[in-house]
């Protein structure tokens, strides 16, 4: 059997290193253990997706193991997947669905599989599956249901963020992983080629692809601008601020070269921004 991944940490990414907060001071203390239930298990479920040491077939049935044991179908996964059982346990204290978990796990099951995609609309699909389940997440468990309100600005603050990373990554996924979120099209669009992404600089056409990602995700995040007023209260400035850093980071990225180095606002702006766009929002 495959080895257990998904307590391996193979990313070594935790809550502390990533672009956004997470669980921060502005939601309600009750909540904050279930979100970081919640992050753990994506971070868990990533960190299988995304371990080069492991085959497809080994990681879909780490993730399908996953899954099961999250609904309760594995009693011998819950030694395996400790931050899952947690998840099932923070599940049923707070009676939110058990539907954006899975949507991840789709997320990640994609993920161990397919490493192109040939429009921009087949990476927002994707996307809406790897990231917007976790606003949806955030609006049910602070008592909004996304069966009740709009979700479209949340869908779109989220999706902006995953773009956002991608572009942060693109080098990296595509010479440890073999990935590339860049819509084939474009890269045909412009003559760019996977194969720039190994580069040390970009090249003007891989530029032009990023750029056009760029005006993207700035159109996402506009459509995300009535959210934080939307939400209202804690869940509604921590959106705000939220959408304050990754406009902030689309910024930069307009002006930085990718590969040369992993563009980053660093801890105390993005902290100043978060706080900043909190305020406003």
């Amino acid at each position: 059997m495959a080895r257990n991944s998904f307590t391996s940490g193979a990313s070594g990414k935790n809550a502390r290193n990533e672009n956004f907060p997470v669980a921060s001071i502005l939601l309600p203390k009750h909540l904050r253990s279930h979100v970081m239930a919640f992050y753990n298990f994506a971070r868990g479920g990533d960190d299988v997706a995304d371990d080069p040491n492991l085959g497809s077939d080994e990681k879909l049935l780490i993730l399908n193991n996953m899954e099961k044991t999250l609904l309760g179908g594995n009693p011998s996964g819950d030694a395996l997947f400790p931050a899952v059982k947690v998840m099932r346990l923070s599940l049923s204290e707070t009676g939110v669905s058990a539907i954006y978990c899975r949507d991840l796990l789709k997320a990640f099951r994609q993920d161990a599989v397919k490493g192109r995609y040939a429009s921009m609309q087949e990476l927002l699909d994707y996307c809406l599956l790897s990231a917007a389940p976790v606003g949806r997440y955030l609006m049910d468990i602070s008592g909004k249901s996304p069966s009740d309100i709009d979700t479209t600005p949340s869908d779109a603050l989220c999706v902006a963020l995953q773009l956002l990373n991608h572009l942060q990554d693109m080098k990296i996924d595509y010479l440890d992983l073999d990935r590339v979120y860049l819509p084939a099209d474009w890269m045909k669009e412009y003559s760019a080629d996977p194969s720039d992404l190994a580069a040390e600089k970009m090249s003007a056409p891989l530029k032009n692809v990023s750029d056009r990602m760029i005006i993207e995700i700035d159109k996402l995040l506009l459509a995300a601008a009535p959210l934080g007023q939307m939400l209202s209260g804690p869940l509604g400035r921590e959106a705000s601020g939220i959408r304050e850093i990754a406009q902030r980071l689309s910024n930069k990225l307009k002006h930085s070269d990718q590969l040369s180095n992993r563009v980053e606002l660093g801890k105390i702006k993005s902290l100043f921004w978060f706080f900043r766009g909190a305020m406003m929002g």
